[in-house]
């Protein structure tokens, strides 16, 4: 086997210099003759440290003629990963080099550039296998020493028509790219057994970290035992129908140094049978003790995209099995299978010019709770059609569906260039509507408007039912750190919730003041009647009073819900500078050890403010009809229980209460624990929420009917 070493022009290739091939030096192939190019990733050496830890978790990425072809899995924490990938490409000309690009993986798409390199085709020899070494550099820093990658490559000539082929190769790249799932993967965290004792007490505080690819989930912390009980339910997107690994360590929380390691253990998924659950008991290695897991594998098709010709909805008989699916007579078949969402990105307006040549190379990224899909970037475009169309399986009704557009950089991670955040209950099925973009933080315009036609689809009951069960967590995706303007924000958002409850105290207090004779006489008289006869179903009937009188204000055009949202958006106008500022001064300064324990405890209470101000924020926009299905849902809800506390004895109640309590444990050991009001109340979107959500109002000329012509590329 020959060693190459390619990274650029005039690199040597066994003691051999290679120069770019001209025309004039090779033969003219044959118009039909197509290749095929066949490469083993091997591993790579000595690649560049991306991360604080002084590792990299690196990937690899083929193009060709500035299309994408193939993208490796990600090796965490690995200097020299080892991959052993094979690929298989057909290559229409020779004339266009292959060029391979390696990354640090970061979720949310600020992946780091590691070093690129080029390998020429027509430099390859046919029907054999090259051993190839290819050295990263930078191209604004060529000296730079980035590593190298090791390729094993063959190259044979194919003769015939392989558009088909070609075609399907496309799709599954797509499809790779597009990170397509085709099952859930439910685990069940449930308890542990005789951990290790890592404190001075004799016990520890331990939480468990799930990993499986890029999907990562980190249990609560149990405080003081060696045998926790966490009772937490975690959901993973399973893309390789063969199964997978799902990586399990233990961890001792420790405050102000660094976390103490307890053990680990791994689930081969590929073992497990689907549609049943396993339970698990599984030793730590490297530690002591037990872990006991439930594992659920649940086969789904739940994601797809397709072109804007392919459009399911639009055909009839697809649209009424679907329509049958969600139908309310199907109410209690397959819960979790809310209903679904089709997304047509159809294109956009007047975008941000991120590269020096005032154009970008915009992309859309569409995700709702976990699920993300992509659409092809249009280069040197202001004014991208992308014509695509996205489907989602809702498990939530109340999730939202996220829209944002990148500029595509050839060695860096993506520029942002607008987002916009939409509730699915917001949606008005099949209108064509223009979204004006709005920055990162969500708090304030940025340039561009993006046209998207939504329909949604669901069944009422299910989404009625699961909004009383846990809300889905999103995957981990950075650590939070201490903000001032965050931790002022939301103290001012707690501080607004105290004045209300503030200024309804002083109201009732005139009351007993007698400072208006007349309002106490009534507050007297009416105090005395509900004394005299009260009973329980009066709390939610005035529940339902105030909800009514809020709806009869909004019907009739007296919405106060304009004034709450005007005071969030003032006091977040200036947010976007002072978190840029605030980024800066962290990754500037850095944090010592010595600052730890001020750090979590500031974190605990910029997250505590954060709970207490959204939590009121939620329970009053729930009577004032922020969210029209929430409203109507609690209707039904205080209704019913209006109702049972009318005809049913307040001790028959409270007995079955108990008696339901107790019994819990003994009927489903396994059963997770959740407050169904605080699971309503997660649904309810916080005034930040709401005014992030609030649609901007779009320029008179960005008209859905209207079409601008594309800037040349």
């Amino acid at each position: 086997m020959l060693a190459l070493s390619l990274s650029s022009v005039g690199q040597s290739l066994s003691g051999i210099n290679i120069v770019e091939p001209s025309n004039d030096e090779l033969p003219p192939l044959p118009k039909p003759r197509m290749y095929q190019l066949d490469i083993v990733l091997k591993k790579g050496n000595n690649l560049a440290i991306r991360d604080r830890g002084g590792t990299s978790d690196p990937y690899v990425k083929f193009k060709i003629a500035g299309k994408e072809v193939f993208r490796s899995k990600t090796i965490h924490k690995n200097l020299n990963p080892v991959w052993e990938e094979k690929v298989s490409l057909l290559v229409e000309s020779l004339r266009e080099p292959l060029y391979v690009k390696v990354f640090d993986y970061d979720f949310g798409l600020q992946d780091d550039f590691m070093g690129s390199a080029y390998l020429y085709l027509e430099s390859l020899e046919h029907q054999r296998t090259l051993d190839v070494t290819l050295d990263l550099k930078d191209p604004h820093y060529p000296k730079q020493d980035l590593g190298s990658l090791e390729l094993a490559v063959t190259l044979i000539p194919k003769e015939g028509d392989f558009r088909e082929a070609h075609q399907s190769l496309r799709l599954s790249d797509v499809h790779r790219k597009s990170q397509l799932w085709r099952g859930i993967v439910s685990i069940s965290l449930i308890e542990a057994h005789d951990l290790q004792p890592m404190d001075n007490n004799g016990l520890s505080d331990p939480y468990v970290k799930f990993r499986m690819g890029h999907q990562k989930y980190k249990s609560k912390t149990i405080p003081k035992t060696l045998n926790p009980q966490w009772r937490e339910q975690f959901d993973f997107h399973l893309y390789d129908e063969q199964g997978g690994f799902v990586d399990i360590t233990v961890w001792d929380k420790d405050a102000g140094k660094k976390d103490d390691f307890m053990g680990r253990c791994q689930v081969d998924l590929s073992l497990l049978s689907k549609e049943c659950t396993h339970r698990l008991d599984l030793p730590l290695e490297e530690g002591e003790g037990m872990l006991v897991l439930l594992v659920t594998l649940t086969a789904s098709a739940a994601v797809s995209i397709a072109d804007l010709s392919v459009n399911v909805l639009d055909d009839p008989h697809e649209r009424k099995e679907i329509l049958h699916r969600y139908n309310v007579l199907r109410s209690f078949h397959n819960i979790k299978d809310v209903g679904m969402v089709q997304v047509k990105v159809i294109r956009a307006e007047g975008l941000m010019a991120a590269d020096v040549t005032g154009k970008s190379d915009p992309f859309c990224v569409v995700e709702l709770s976990n699920d993300r899909l992509q659409t092809h970037t249009v280069y040197k475009n202001l004014n991208p059609e992308w014509n695509k169309v996205f489907t989602f399986n809702v498990k939530d009704i109340h999730s939202v569906l996220e829209v944002t557009v990148y500029d595509e950089d050839r060695d860096r991670s993506a520029d942002f260039l607008g987002k916009v955040a939409i509730p699915l209950l917001n949606i008005q099925n099949g209108e064509r509507k223009a979204y004006a973009l709005k920055s990162k933080e969500l708090t304030g315009p940025t340039k561009g408007v993006i046209f998207l036609e939504i329909d949604v689809i669901y069944n009422v009951v299910k989404a009625g039912m699961r909004t009383l069960i846990p809300i889905e967590q999103k995957y981990i995706e950075e650590e939070p750190r201490v903000s001032k303007q965050l931790l002022l924000q939301n103290f001012n958002r707690v501080r607004r919730c105290i004045m209300f409850l503030i200024n309804a105290g002083c109201y009732i207090n005139s009351c007993f003041e007698w400072e208006s004779p007349q309002r106490s006489i009534c507050a007297f008289l009416l105090f005395v009647l509900v004394v005299w006869n009260f009973e329980l179903y009066m709390v939610p009937l005035v529940l339902l009073m105030l909800l009514a009188w809020n709806y009869i204000l909004i019907a009739s055009g007296k919405d106060t819900r304009q004034g709450d949202v005007q005071a969030v958006e003032d006091l977040l106008e200036d947010e976007d500078e002072d978190f840029d500022r605030d980024d800066k001064d962290s990754e500037r300064k850095g944090f010592m050890n010595k600052l730890y324990a001020i750090q979590d405890v500031c974190i605990s209470v910029q997250n505590a403010l954060d709970e207490v101000a959204s939590y009121g924020e939620r329970i009053k926009n729930t009577f004032n009809w922020t969210v029209p299905f929430l409203s109507w849902l609690a209707i039904v809800a205080l209704c019913v229980v209006t109702l049972v506390l009318y005809f049913i004895p307040l001790r028959y109640i409270v007995l079955a209460w108990g008696v339901n309590k107790f019994t819990k444990k003994l009927r489903d050991p396994y059963s997770i624990d959740n407050n169904e009001l605080l699971d309503f109340l997660s649904r309810v979107p916080s005034d930040v929420q709401v005014m992030q959500y609030r649609e901007l109002k779009v320029d008179p000329c960005h008209s859905p009917n209207k079409r601008k012509k594309n800037n040349p590329g």
